[in-house]
């Protein structure tokens, strides 16, 4: 931990000590700065993985100091701890690169888990070297997948909401990503938040923000991921996990253009494209009173569904020979492609986890290739994943209808080793719908007996 460097840049002498003295304590090699100038200095004679700095300074503020370490080409992530700031100033250090702003007093917890997230980000970026770039990119040869492409960038202009729907694994946060590059909005923040990571209470904070004291712990205000995605475009992923009182708020910045900080007295104006995401059946979660139909209408002003792998013609073999020149490069390899009986096998699966799943699998085969082009026994340590023709197969039950709704579901819990979640997930009901459903095959079972 000692070998990974940080620039703490701080004027006021007591708060530098005793944030170098936290960040010594955590395990870290820090140099201190006392302005930007003296940082600028520092910065040219070795490399930092991070530079903390405070906002306010002499001769150089924090705002200036990104400007030339961005300007000069670094890549080296800047997070903003200050204690005089604007909802314009945070904003213009995110527009510009900073990874984080936070304002003072902050928590030793705060700091360790941005730079427990930054070193996860390095790592990444070590491990894929050469084809960072590509990260975002959509591989696709599909007629379908194309057409849905050509569309997203013809709407990118408007700021009309869109709902991208598609199971897991497909690209929807890539198609955002999208939107967004060929959007008026391009270089202003793209900030994405995952509905389902968080808890209700941490999520309205997450995404609204709050204000000092608005609750235990809340000890400085927070702005939240619509205020810090001002001017640009926030990505809500898995939608449908969010709770209703929190679609009733969203639906208020949709309609009102303006959010209420958890705790704050007056709303605050917000400038923001909403693309949502979900996986689920969205209709039926409407049915089942579990999301807000009227802003379900708000969201699904530009409706997109991506197809799963398993309908995108050709994409499996376009993907799969896509990944082995990436993991070759990441790993230092020279696989040069697929035998015939390879691409059969490929061709003939499921893909239940889609373009995620596949490049799990050609990561392995890469690594796993003795030779020059990757063998069926390659692509699977343990036993051969059933074909797309097996599990159309298995998944078609004889019987009454009760009996085959009865199968698929205990088949849909086999598949996931009893996780009820991903069950309901695959059989596009949410988890009440199937625990309800076991219950009453259970007393049918008392009553048998």
């Amino acid at each position: 931990m000692s070998a990974y460097k940080i620039l703490l840049v701080e004027d006021e002498c007591d708060d530098r000590e005793a944030l170098n003295d936290a960040l010594i304590d955590l395990g870290y090699s820090v140099v201190v700065a006392e302005d930007g100038i003296d940082a600028l200095v520092k910065i040219k004679r070795m490399r930092f993985n991070l530079i903390i700095t405070d906002f306010q300074m002499p001769k150089m503020n924090g705002i200036e100091l990104l400007r030339e370490v961005k300007g000069a080409g670094s890549d080296v992530p800047v997070v903003f701890i200050s204690g005089h700031s604007t909802v314009e100033t945070s904003v213009e250090a995110m527009r510009l690169g900073a990874l984080d702003f936070f304002l003072k007093p902050v928590s030793i917890e705060a700091i360790k888990e941005i730079i427990e997230k930054v070193l996860e980000r390095e790592t990444d970026r070590t491990k894929v070297s050469g084809v960072s770039q590509d990260r975002y990119r959509l591989v696709t040869k599909d007629q379908n997948m194309t057409q849905l492409m050509d569309l997203a960038k013809t709407i990118a202009s408007s700021k009309a909401s869109v709902l991208i729907q598609g199971d897991s694994g497909t690209g929807k946060e890539l198609f955002a990503r999208l939107i967004h590059k060929n959007s008026p909005r391009c270089s202003k923040p793209f900030v994405a938040v995952n509905c389902a990571a968080l808890p209700d209470g941490l999520l309205e904070s997450e995404l609204f923000g709050h204000e000092k004291g608005a609750f235990t712990g809340a000890i400085s205000r927070k702005l939240g991921k619509f205020e810090l995605a001002q001017g640009g475009t926030i990505l809500l992923d898995e939608i449908t996990e969010m709770a209703l009182h929190l679609q009733a708020k969203l639906l208020r910045v949709l309609q009102e253009e303006e959010i209420d900080r958890v705790g704050g007295n007056k709303p605050v104006s917000t400038d923001v494209r909403i693309i949502a995401t979900t996986n689920q059946n969205i209709e039926t979660a409407i049915k089942e009173k579990s999301f807000r139909e009227d802003l379900y209408y708000r969201l699904n002003v530009i409706p997109l569904k991506i197809p799963p792998l398993k309908d995108r013609g050709d994409d499996v073999i376009v993907l799969a020979e896509y990944f082995i020149e990436k993991y070759n490069r990441i790993d230092g390899r020279s696989v040069k492609g697929l035998t015939d009986t390879a691409i059969q096998l490929l061709k003939s699966m499921y893909w239940r986890g889609n373009v995620r799943e596949l490049e799990n699998v050609i990561e392995r085969a890469v690594l796993l290739c003795k030779g020059k082009f990757i063998e069926e026994e390659d692509l699977f340590i343990t036993e051969k994943p059933k074909t797309e023709t097996a599990q159309k197969k298995s998944s078609m039950p004889l019987g009454s209808l009760r009996e085959m709704e009865k199968q698929l579901i205990f088949n849909a819990l086999d598949q996931t080793n009893g996780n009820r979640t991903h069950a309901a997930k695959i059989l596009g009901i949410n988890v009440r719908t199937l625990r309800n459903k076991l219950n009453e095959y259970r007393d049918q079972m008392k009553i048998l007996t």
